[in-house]
């Protein structure tokens, strides 16, 4: 090539690079004006509202709504926490340690009552118990506050004394009680202890701070009964914090594997968690138990283990949470926390169900189609797929409660013949064997007599749709003896719910009654017995053969949730009635 056309070239190269920079200089100097303009419109917006509107505004309340507004289009997670309630947030998503008494409350027809107390804390101390009615907190009455300001009240300075005039129905007098303000702790923790066939059981509620610390205390405990296999159970584990997902995974995988990644628009914020450690549980057989409501950190466990074909997952398909989050500083003690990234478990899927970056005309937001979700591999060669949350290897299906039992829960009558059952009982058996006798559930069906629990079931809607549909139509006249017959016959059905439905109701008194006497622990232990997945788990670990088929994918679990496959479930995921999963 001649010099002449080499310079030519050069000069070229040069030229183009200069009109790259300018034009990227133009666009980082086009960004920054249109940041500058908008903040100015919304500043000049904000003082004139201020200054002439005809009635006096609240400016911090006008600016929360304003950001809250802004960041709606984007997605749940991206929220504006100002400094009002910057101590919520932190209860919420860093750490549950707060100055207390250690009971729940809520509302009734403007009273508030004990819902539950937490074991070893002041108010079990004191013998405050759920159904309690709080009548006063240091002199304040407390009709018509709402929970958010009695709670306010109730938590404070660990050390101060807090002073409640309390009424047991029973009793039919108020009692004065003192109670000093302890640090309470609530445990990510809630259970961990040995269950049927010798198995180790740890139930994780959240990652929040020290969840790692907390899962490997119980690993080590329950690893003392020379387990047979361990059973982590997230359902309705909402998530938390990803690095510790992280370093709960490393108890069970080797070092320097690979749990998940994150990738983002800002290269500086890509980063990929590897296990940092030994394992303290590596060949021990484990199950992972998800549902619908297992998300985010959850989903990084869950998803991490069945990529590289380290435990078992049982359960529903979980919720499709793969969006990371990071909070940012801001003025006067505010802070904002924001979506950066997408999370990838190591067969390098993303599980986000929600497309919240293409919503339709009118703001509602899409899931992923089936028909844009893509295969992956685990480890081993198994089939998973991106885009709907983590699919279990073994899928359970859940089970819903009858209308009649939803009624009976919502309108406290579980909760009411509980608190009656504690003041006659003082004493019951442990709560893994206790059980209400067919006499004592006569005896609540016979407390409910003249009870309100009025509702419709499934059926009578349906009948009443068609009496709707047909008086649109003129054509009722028409049908009106069919459906009166229809109707009577629904009603005189009705008449024995309490009995069709006695083993479901049945079971969520005796899970009531056993927390007045075993507080969370006793709800658990009372639950095993009934709990499918659990049992699933159990069965799956005792058989060897079924376990090894499963982790190395033969036959028809070669294959985890394809699109096809998945769909029955997902008129499942949403369901708010699902029995507990305890």
């Amino acid at each position: 090539m001649k010099k002449g056309t080499i310079k030519y070239y050069k000069k070229f190269i040069l030229s183009a690079g200069l009109v790259v920079l300018a034009i990227g200089i133009w666009s980082f100097n086009d960004d920054l004006f249109q940041i500058s303009k908008n903040l100015e419109v919304f500043a000049s917006l904000y003082k004139e509202i201020n200054i002439n509107y005809v009635d006096d505004l609240n400016s911090a309340k006008l600016i929360k709504t304003g950001a809250d507004a802004m960041l709606d289009g984007l997605d749940p997670y991206t929220e504006f926490v100002p400094e009002s309630e910057i101590e919520d947030y932190k209860l919420h998503y860093v750490s549950t340690q707060y100055g207390g008494i250690g009971a729940s409350i809520f509302s009734r027809d403007n009273k508030v009552y004990v819902s539950s107390v937490f074991e070893g804390y002041p108010a079990q101390k004191a013998d405050i118990r759920p159904g309690d009615q709080i009548e006063k907190i240091n002199d304040i009455v407390l009709n018509g506050k709402n929970s958010d300001q009695v709670s306010a009240l109730l938590k404070g300075t660990k050390g101060a004394v807090v002073k409640l005039l309390v009424k047991r129905e029973s009793e039919g007098k108020d009692v004065e009680k003192n109670l000093v303000r302890d640090e309470i702790k609530q445990p990510n923790v809630s259970y961990y202890g040995m269950v049927s066939g010798n198995m180790g059981y740890i139930k994780l509620d959240r990652f929040l701070e020290n969840s790692a610390q907390e899962v490997t205390d119980a690993l080590v405990a329950v690893k003392k009964n020379n387990p047979n296999g361990i059973i982590l159970d997230l359902r309705s584990n909402g998530g938390g914090i990803l690095q510790e997902a992280v370093k709960i995974v490393n108890l069970f995988v080797q070092k320097n594997v690979e749990v998940v990644s994150q990738k983002g628009k800002i290269k500086e914020k890509n980063y990929t968690y590897r296990t940092e450690a030994e394992p303290l549980a590596g060949d021990l057989p484990l199950v992972v138990l998800v549902n619908a409501h297992s998300a985010s950190a959850s989903e990084i466990v869950a998803g991490s283990l069945q990529d590289l074909d380290r435990a078992v997952i049982i359960g529903q398909r979980s919720y499709g949470k793969g969006l990371v989050q990071q909070t940012f500083s801001l003025p006067y003690n505010s802070l904002v926390k924001i979506t950066i990234a997408k999370y990838y478990v190591p067969s390098g899927r993303c599980i986000q169900e929600i497309d919240y970056a293409h919503r339709k005309d009118d703001g509602s937001v899409v899931k992923f189609a089936d028909s844009v979700l893509h295969e992956f591999k685990t480890k081993d060669g198994r089939s998973v797929y991106d885009g709907s949350g983590i699919y279990p290897d073994i899928f359970i299906k859940p089970e819903r409660y009858a209308t009649i039992t939803q009624t009976l829960v919502s309108k406290l009558l579980l909760f009411d013949y509980a608190t009656k059952y504690r003041e006659a009982h003082p004493k019951i058996a442990d709560a893994h064997t206790f059980a209400l006798t067919d006499a004592e559930y006569d005896d609540f069906v016979k407390y409910l007599a003249g009870k309100n629990y009025t509702y419709n079931t499934s059926s009578e809607k349906v009948l009443d749709a068609l009496k709707t549909e047909a008086t649109k139509e003129k054509q009722f006249d028409q049908i009106q003896s069919e459906y009166d017959i229809l109707k009577t016959k629904l009603l005189n059905s009705k008449k024995n719910d309490l009995q069709i439905h006695k083993a479901e109701i049945k079971q969520i008194l005796e899970n009531e009654i056993a927390s007045r006497y075993y507080f969370d622990k006793g709800r658990y232990e009372d639950n095993f017995k009934y709990d499918q997945e659990l049992a699933q788990a159990v069965k799956t670990m005792q058989d060897k053969n079924q376990l090894a088929a499963i982790l190395k994918g033969d036959g028809a679990y070669k294959v985890i949730g394809k699109p096809v496959l998945a769909m029955a479930d997902k008129a499942d995921k949403d369901n708010k009635f699902d029995k507990p999963d305890q």
